[in-house]
């Protein structure tokens, strides 16, 4: 009977968390689209900003969000996966492996101010990319490398040891088995760690801050080496600066909203991906 009423306890614990996740996720959902759907049209989509950010629309933002997510995604992950290869497949055991293990799982705490200021002297100063569409994207990809790199590693150690060894057995290499054996099944589980990258990578302000984002701009960026608008920088500066405050902050809203849409979107595409490779190797 005690374990009866433990057990109940335990899940009665279990869906409460979950019923107050899915209301704060709800909720936060329900907020910004309350307050964001009032300013979407087709003009606000497509047209650049005009008076002063109190008209027009976003686009160039939209562009330049996009342009940042998939030039960090192309960097960090094939580095991410062929690092998390090397750690799992490749690497002797011992101290010093453990040591860069840990350092990795420590930079993914790093605030990421500190990526902006890293990618601000390296990228800006040092290799004299300017603040521009690749300082940028450099300067996200090593800040989602660690999660990659980690949840790629859960990914391979998920896949059996005896799916290895009999591949091996049957005459392949070890090369062979991690391309065509293990890396097909941990495939699922690299592509949430990229589903959880994208959705770091758009809406972060910081590292953006001193490497890629302007205030405004009156056209799309031309080249990898041109500053661009991004959304999460475009609802920092609708908020703090400027003389309508009444307008800019709809505007906000609104530009939270299409950030909001727009990972979902890739986020879906990613996750439709997974689902389908997911299917085949069952």
């Amino acid at each position: 009977m005690k374990k009866h009423i433990t057990q109940r306890i335990g899940f009665g614990v279990l869906w409460f968390c979950m019923i107050a996740t899915l209301f704060f996720l709800g909720s936060i959902i329900y907020f910004i689209a309350i307050r964001g759907a009032g300013v979407l049209s087709w003009q606000f989509l497509t047209d650049v900003p005009r008076k002063a950010m109190t008209a027009g629309g976003i686009a160039p933002a939209i562009v330049g969000t996009f342009y940042l997510t998939m030039g960090a995604i192309v960097f960090a992950l094939p580095l991410g996966v062929a690092c998390a290869i090397y750690l799992n497949e490749y690497s002797p055991k011992g101290f010093i492996v453990n040591i860069i293990r840990m350092s990795i799982n420590n930079l993914a705490g790093v605030p990421s101010v500190v990526f902006g200021l890293f990618g601000l002297a390296l990228f800006v100063k040092f290799f004299k990319f300017g603040v521009s569409i690749l300082s940028g994207s450099l300067t996200l990809g090593i800040l989602v490398l660690p999660l990659i790199i980690s949840a790629t590693q859960e990914a391979l150690m998920a896949v059996p040891q005896s799916l290895r060894e009999a591949s091996l057995a049957l005459g392949a290499t070890h090369w062979q088995t991690i391309k065509r054996i293990v890396l097909p099944n941990a495939l699922p589980g690299i592509l949430t760690g990229v589903i959880l990258s994208i959705g770091r990578i758009a809406g972060e302000t910081a590292p953006i801050l001193f490497t890629a984002a302007t205030f405004y701009r009156r056209g799309y960026p031309k080249g990898i080496f041109d500053e661009v608008m991004a959304l999460p920088y475009h609802i920092y500066a609708l908020m703090t600066e400027g003389t309508h405050p009444d307008k800019q902050t709809a505007i906000a809203y609104g530009c939270a909203l299409i950030l909001l849409l727009l990972v979902l979107m890739i986020s879906t595409v990613a996750v439709i991906i997974r689902q389908r490779q997911r299917r085949i190797n069952a």
